[in-house]
């Protein structure tokens, strides 16, 4: 009777010091699964179309996300839906690379004092009601601005709160899934004085 006895608190002594020795595995709850394309409804798969092609390669936390965006889709107005749609079809043609530097300038734009934001905001605002050859014509000024002098490579730089900036060889990546905020790339203004900005996503 002893020794099953004895085997029985090694046993436990066992377990809980492979407990101790690892706590954080103990406490990892895995994420919940998000579903795959075709185990959307029909309303889903209509609302997220522009992202049928890649919403399996997704990772889950992006999935609950837009998922969000479908349940309140049906209470925003025409114009919403509309804006929502065009920029979830112009974030699904972004490269990899393209989301990567977008989500980076998200973040930058976080650190940003809110006036500073709001100021920013206006500027696209102004920048968007621009007619599209002005905003061409902008374009190619920032690109020809851009263009790094030969043996030499842009950095990023930092402004003195020591937030970065972008360097002006970014180029402006269509605006993205669910609003647009601008990020000003220093040093590339626009001669005319309209504002010069690249849409970044939240």
């Amino acid at each position: 009777m002893a020794r099953p006895l004895c085997s029985v608190f090694v046993t436990i002594a066992l377990a809980i010091s492979l407990a101790w020795l690892n706590p954080v595995s103990a406490a990892i709850i895995p994420p919940l699964k998000q579903p795959k394309w075709a185990e959307l409804s029909p309303q889903q798969r209509e609302i997220l179309a522009p992202l049928s092609g890649e919403w399996d390669k997704l990772e889950s936390f992006r999935r609950k996300k837009w998922l969000g965006i479908v349940q309140r889709y049906p209470a925003l107005s025409a114009d919403e839906q509309q804006r929502i749609q065009r920029r979830m079809k112009a974030w699904a043609d972004l490269t990899p690379e393209e989301r990567k530097r977008a989500r980076e300038q998200f973040k930058t734009l976080q650190k940003v004092p809110a006036e500073q934001r709001q100021t920013v905001k206006q500027r696209w605002q102004e920048y968007q009601s621009l007619p599209d050859s002005e905003k061409q014509r902008l374009q190619q000024n920032s690109k020809q601005k851009s263009q790094p002098k030969s043996g030499s490579s842009k950095t990023l730089k930092t402004t003195p709160a020591g937030v970065p900036k972008t360097p002006s060889t970014v180029p402006t990546p269509p605006a993205s899934s669910e609003t647009a905020v601008p990020v000003v790339t220093p040093g590339a203004a626009p001669t005319s004085g309209a504002p010069a900005a690249n849409p970044v996503q939240r």
